[in-house]
C-alpha cells in the first residue's frame, strides 16, 4: 500500500507540484481512506522526503544502467537525456525533482535536502562524464565540466517545462542534440 501511496503522489508532483496534492487526493485516486495514508506517512512532509530519496535511488539505478549499456561518454549523455524524454513522454509530465525544485522555498527542510541531493547526484554524475569526454576529444575543454553538467541538467529540465507551457508533444531531447552538437570538439 506504501507503494501505491508514492506512486500516486509521485504522479500529482509531476503533474501538480508539491502544494498541488493533498492527503485527500491521494485516497481518492488509491481508493482509501485518509487515515490509512497518515497510518504509512504520518505527515506530507515525510510522503515527500521518502518519495524523493526512492526517486534518487532509482534514478541512480538508470544512471548505472546507462554506464552498463554504453561505453562512450557521448552514448552515456544522449542515454541520460532519453531518461528525461521518457518521463516527458507520460502525459508530459516533469522531473519529481525539477517540479519540486522550483517550489524549493516552500518545501519542508527534509523534503528540500533530499531534491537538492539529487541535483548534486546528477550533476557529479554528470560532471564526470562530460570530464572523460573532454579528456577523450569528444567536448571541447574552454568550460569546466561541472559548469557544462549543470547548463546539460539545466537544458533538460527547461526543456521539459518549456514543452509543457508551450503544450507541445516535444520534450527535452531536440534540446539534448543541440546542446552535445554545440559543445563537441
Amino acid at each position: 500500500m506504501a507503494e501505491r501511496i508514492l506512486d500516486t503522489a509521485q504522479a500529482l508532483i509531476q503533474q501538480q507540484g508539491y502544494n498541488g496534492f493533498s492527503y485527500d487526493d491521494v485516497a481518492k485516486l488509491v481508493g482509501i481512506k485518509k487515515p490509512s495514508i497518515h497510518h504509512h506517512f504520518a505527515k506530507k512532509e515525510e510522503l515527500v522526503t521518502v518519495l524523493v530519496q526512492r526517486y534518487t535511488h532509482r534514478f541512480r539505478g538508470e544512471l548505472l544502467g546507462i554506464e552498463g549499456k554504453h561505453a562512450s561518454p557521448m552514448e552515456r549523455l544522449a542515454a541520460y537525456a532519453a531518461v528525461f524524454e521518457q518521463t516527458f513522454n507520460r502525459d508530459r509530465r516533469l522531473c519529481v525533482c525539477g517540479m519540486l525544485g522550483a517550489e524549493s522555498d516552500s518545501l519542508p527542510e527534509s523534503a528540500a535536502d533530499e531534491v537538492a541531493r539529487f541535483f548534486k547526484v546528477n550533476l557529479d554524475w554528470l560532471a564526470q562524464i562530460i570530464s572523460d569526454a573532454q579528456s577523450a576529444g569528444m567536448i571541447k575543454q574552454n568550460c569546466a565540466a561541472e559548469s557544462l553538467a549543470q547548463a546539460y541538467l539545466s537544458a533538460l529540465e527547461g526543456a521539459m517545462v518549456l514543452g509543457r507551457g508551450m503544450r507541445t508533444v516535444h520534450g527535452p531531447a531536440g534540446i539534448a542534440d543541440t546542446f552535445l552538437s554545440t559543445v563537441s570538439a
